[in-house]
């Protein structure tokens, strides 16, 4: 955070290869969340929304919808 989102989403690619994250919902959500930070907001409803079908978790899939829908009406 101290690097500003860019930093972090540099540093994300590399987590991102990681195969033990690769199939996980949390890389998305944290591109999603540092993407919204940086302006990009359709690329952090896209993540969101990837992120959303990619979790098991009813609460988790509702919280990155809402965020995604949240971004998508201010687009």
């Amino acid at each position: 955070m101290v690097h500003g989102p860019e930093e972090g989403l540099r540093q994300l690619e590399t987590l991102g290869a990681d195969p033990r994250l690769a199939s996980t919902h949390r890389v998305d959500a944290v591109r999603a969340h540092l993407m919204e930070m940086a302006g990009d907001r359709e690329g952090a409803i896209e993540h969101y929304l990837k992120a959303a079908n990619r979790t098991a978790s009813l609460p988790e899939r509702n919280y990155l919808q809402t965020k995604a829908a949240t971004l998508f009406a201010r687009v």
